[in-house]
């Protein structure tokens, strides 16, 4: 019912920055909230900011909040997150994901998934 597909993932030394985007489609009128995660080889999924689609609160993880910034443009149903001064520990594949529900930081919450893009931070 909903497509979800992320870019603007890349390799950075740390310090740097990237902007992540993620363009859905389909039956987005069901979305609820958007959020994104991360998941670095042999570890569980996280879940680092989320945002209310039709509207303005954000949730980020400690590890995160001051840093990156999660945004979106629901009229153009196209979720972003800005991540500043990155470190090697932020390296990970980062998921979009969407729920028809209210806000939670599970895995299992989510309905609908992006592929996935990788972000590797150099030292």
């Amino acid at each position: 019912q909903v497509q979800l597909v992320e870019s603007g993932g890349g390799l950075v030394q740390a310090g740097g920055s990237l902007r992540l985007a993620c363009a859905a489609s389909g039956r987005t009128d069901i979305i609820n909230f958007m959020g994104w995660f991360r998941q670095a080889p042999g570890k569980e999924r996280e879940f680092v900011a989320g945002i209310m689609w039709r509207g303005t609160s954000t949730f980020y993880t400690p590890s995160v909040k001051g840093r990156f910034t999660i945004s979106g443009d629901s009229a153009k149903n196209t979720l972003y997150l800005q991540m500043n001064s990155l470190k090697p520990e932020d390296t990970a594949v980062y998921y979009c994901a969407a729920t028809r529900t209210r806000y939670c930081s599970a895995y299992a919450c989510y309905d609908f998934w992006g592929q996935g893009t990788q972000v590797t931070v150099s030292s």
